[in-house]
C-alpha cells in the first residue's frame, strides 16, 4: 500500500484528488494539509510514502516544502500545479522534487506518477519534460568527439525520433514533421525507451548524454 498525503490550500481540489486516488486499491490517502507549514508538521507526525503538493500555498510554498524534505529519502514529493513556467520546473529539480505534473493531467497519469516515484524513479509529464530537455546543452557531446557511440540496435527512424525528442520536440510536432500519426510516434518512443532501458524522459536524457548516443550537429 502506498501512503499518500495531499497538500493544497483549496479543499475542493484536495477532495477531488482524494476521491480519484482512493479508487486505486494500492493507494491510501493518510492525511491532508492546507499550507506548507501544516504539511511539515504532519510529516513529522506521520510520514507518507508520497506527498502531492501544490506550488502556490500560504506560509510555505510547495517548492519550499520539497526543499525541506529533500534529505528524507523515504518521502517522495510530486508537485501538482497549474504553473508550467520553466522557472518553477527547474527550481523543482533543484529543490529535490521527484515529479512535476500539471493539474490538467489525467487520473491514470497521476496514479502512474505516484507509483513510479514511490519505486524510486522520477516522473515529469510530456510538456514538462520538454522544458527540462531544453535546459540541457545540445552540444554537450562536442567535447567528446572520439568517444564510441552506441546505437542500442536503434533503427534509422528511431534515431531520427530520438534526436527530435532530445531537442525538445513534442510528439505532435514530430508526427507533423515526419508525416506520421501521433500513435505511431508514441509507439516509436516506447520502443526507444525500452531499448535504452529507461523508464522516463529524465532517465532518457541522462542515458543519451552518458552513452554519447546522438551525434552532435
Amino acid at each position: 500500500m502506498i501512503n499518500v498525503a495531499l497538500s493544497d490550500d483549496h479543499e475542493i481540489v484536495r477532495n477531488g484528488i482524494k476521491m480519484l486516488l482512493e479508487l486505486d486499491s494500492e493507494i491510501n490517502v493518510i492525511w491532508e494539509a492546507s499550507d506548507g507549514e501544516e504539511t511539515l508538521k504532519k510529516v513529522s507526525a506521520q510520514k507518507p510514502h508520497v506527498l502531492i503538493a501544490d506550488i502556490r500555498m500560504p506560509i510555505k510554498n510547495g517548492l519550499e516544502v520539497a526543499q525541506s524534505l529533500k534529505g528524507i529519502q523515504e518521502i517522495k514529493v510530486i508537485l501538482l500545479t497549474m504553473h508550467n513556467e520553466s522557472e518553477y520546473i527547474m527550481k523543482s529539480l533543484e529543490y529535490g522534487a521527484d515529479g512535476y505534473l500539471l493539474k490538467d493531467t489525467s487520473k491514470s497519469e497521476l496514479i502512474k506518477a505516484i507509483k513510479m516515484v514511490n519505486a524510486g524513479q522520477k516522473y515529469y509529464s510530456g510538456d514538462i519534460s520538454n522544458t527540462i530537455i531544453n535546459s540541457f546543452n545540445p552540444n554537450a557531446t562536442e567535447s567528446l568527439p572520439n568517444v564510441e557511440r552506441k546505437d542500442f540496435a536503434l533503427t534509422k527512424r528511431e534515431k531520427q525520433i530520438l534526436e527530435l525528442i532530445y531537442e525538445g520536440v513534442g510528439n505532435k510536432e514530430i508526427a507533423d514533421q515526419l508525416g506520421k500519426s501521433i500513435r505511431t510516434i508514441e509507439t516509436h518512443r516506447f520502443n526507444i525507451m525500452k531499448k535504452l532501458g529507461v523508464n522516463n524522459i529524465t532517465e532518457l536524457l541522462r542515458k543519451v548524454d552518458a552513452e554519447n548516443i546522438i551525434k552532435p550537429t
